[in-house]
């Protein structure tokens, strides 16, 4: 069955989730193919382990396996009849290894104690929030740098731009390492080098060191943004998933409003130095957790490691776990990977334009980190630690939309009911069940950038534009969760595919905004540089509502698409 999965390169994560998932659970849907996750014997005919099944006369073991991906979601199920002939199974037939029990097996980490769990979850999420925390906690160093470095505002902003850069291109490669070698072991390594690159950002001596090291650091730390989230859902079951999944799913978007917090008054009343000193104890914490306190969950590499155990025992070479049969390699798979993202944008106009739609808010975001302390500092004479502090508007919207998440799930419960009652037992769930939350978020968004624009004069008073910040953030937010969670379930064979080719398209927005924000806040004017943001995402904003009403015939000529 391996050999069968891994013909089939397309075949990526198949879920069909009948619970709206959480902001950013793409995170948690890598591509691990093909592992059993359920094996029902029509009879216990199995002698001791790693011994041929005996049976009397001519007679048949027949089986049904249910194989899945990394997350433990049924993806295939396969028949297997074993034929005895003189009582004696084949010598050279392969025993699959599998969970003893399913979930109490002591190897499966789904067994773990819930105190364990939930602190793996405490620990990848901080991890993921350090790592997004320290591409914008540089914004703050920006003055200092240009002077002790005599460079222009350009040059030092580029340092952000390549972090975000390396942010988006990491997971294309760290994340198919992961189905090769597991977990923990990428994690131990992108984490130590992403705490060894901030050294060299806080020692360097020029410009072209600091973006050098800034690159290599977001590409390191990007596999707390990618991988990570297959923990979660490795240790949870499908039942308990929803509320871990969505603290871990929170983490890369609350990350980026925390820098400029941090940094403001870090830059403020010490050197800009200290500002990745800071980041490196934080990272240094992290990573002694991590080592100490995060195993290996992934269940293709746990059931390698069983299937090794008992050859060991039973000096039988019979045993195999199904990652051992597979027949992909490493390179192979990172040229899917690569590849099959660029296909779905190009090829699919639903996938392109929520894609664009995620890339330009999160570019906004990042374009924010430059406009604000302009604002703020220009004109109403904040400090910088004080303008720092304006970013907890973009913070506590955001909050309040992970805070709408039940609200979310009872209407898509709902729209599943309403359309079982409508298409009889085959109505059921609908990807673009999914998109409600974006299409309200995408209507707050315009919104709260007029309103943020044309209160930036300075006889407004400061707390008004910092509301209208919490309702862009508020939208932001619901515009990410419908986005992510329809790619997940309109593309169920290629979701690692979507949500790499959305990750990509957000990256490279993200990197691509702060480049030119301050220049054009400076040309145009406060009021008209947000309002043509607002205008752009006012251009966007009526496709989810499109694809939402009209979703289900563009699926149709979809080559990608799920029709079901």
């Amino acid at each position: 069955m391996s050999s069968k999965l891994s013909e089939r390169e397309d075949v990526e994560a198949k879920v069909s989730p009948s619970e709206p998932l959480s902001p950013t659970v793409a995170s948690s849907l890598s591509t691990g193919e093909g592992h059993v996750i359920e094996e029902t014997p029509s009879h216990a005919l199995e002698s001791a382990p790693g011994r041929p099944r005996a049976l009397s006369g001519t007679q048949s073991i027949h089986n049904t396996r249910s194989y899945g991906g990394e997350d433990g979601y049924a993806l295939h199920q396969e028949e297997e009849t074993v034929t005895a002939i003189d009582g004696v199974v084949d010598p050279e037939k392969i025993f699959e290894v599998h969970w003893e029990g399913g979930d109490s097996d002591p190897m499966n980490p789904r067994s773990m104690s819930k105190a364990r769990k939930w602190l793996i979850v405490a620990i990848v999420s901080m991890s993921s929030t350090c790592v997004a925390c320290a591409s914008s906690l540089y914004v703050g160093s920006y003055g200092q740098l240009m002077k002790e470095f005599n460079s222009s505002r350009i040059v030092v902003t580029i340092g952000l731009s390549l972090f975000v850069a390396g942010l988006g291109v990491g997971p294309m490669i760290l994340s198919p390492l992961s189905e090769f070698y597991g977990r923990r072991p990428v994690y131990l390594v992108s984490y130590s080098f992403f705490f060894i690159w901030l050294i060299p950002c806080a020692v360097s001596k020029n410009m072209a060191t600091m973006l050098v090291a800034r690159f290599l650091d977001g590409f390191s730390g990007s596999a707390f943004l990618s991988v990570a989230g297959g923990t979660v859902g490795d240790i949870f079951n499908r039942h308990d998933l929803s509320m871990p999944m969505m603290i871990y799913a929170a983490s890369p978007f609350l990350g980026p409003q925390l820098g400029p917090l941090m940094s403001g008054f870090i830059n403020q009343y010490t050197n800009w130095r200290w500002t990745f000193y800071t980041a490196l104890i934080w990272a240094g914490f992290q990573l002694a957790a991590i080592v100490l306190l995060v195993p290996e969950t992934y269940h293709p590499v746990l059931l390698r490691r069983k299937a090794r155990q008992l050859r060991k025992e039973t000096t039988d070479d019979r045993w195999q776990a199904p990652i051992e049969k597979m027949e992909r390699s490493i390179l192979r798979t990172v040229m899917w990977s690569c590849i099959r993202p660029f296909q779905l944008l190009v090829l699919e106009p639903m996938c392109l334009n929520l894609c664009i739609i995620s890339s330009l808010l999160l570019g906004i975001v990042y374009l924010f980190f430059g406009a604000f302390p302009l604002v703020f500092q220009n004109n109403h004479g904040m400090t910088l630690s004080q303008s720092g502090l304006t970013f907890l508007g973009l913070l506590v919207g955001m909050l309040f939309g992970i805070a709408t998440d039940p609200f979310w799930r009872a209407n898509y419960r709902r729209l599943i009911r309403k359309g079982e009652k409508k298409g009889g037992e085959k109505g059921g769930s609908e990807p673009e069940y999914r998109l409600p939350p974006t299409i309200l978020g995408a209507i707050m968004v315009p919104i709260g950038l007029f309103g943020f624009g044309w209160t930036t004069f300075p006889r407004v008073h400061w707390i008004v534009p910092i509301i209208f910040s919490a309702v862009f953030g508020f939208g932001n937010i619901l515009c990410f969760s419908g986005i992510f969670t329809f790619l997940v379930d309109c593309y169920p064979l290629y979701a690692a595919s979507a949500l790499a080719a959305n990750s990509f398209a957000r990256s490279g927005f993200a990197a691509a905004f702060p480049l030119f924000g301050v220049q054009m806040y400076e040309k145009l004017g406060y009021q008209w540089a947000t309002s043509l943001l607002a205008f752009l995402s006012l251009v966007m904003a009526p496709f989810p509502y499109l694809f939402f009403k009209y979703g289900k015939k563009i699926r149709g000529r979809s080559r990608f698409a799920t029709n079901v």
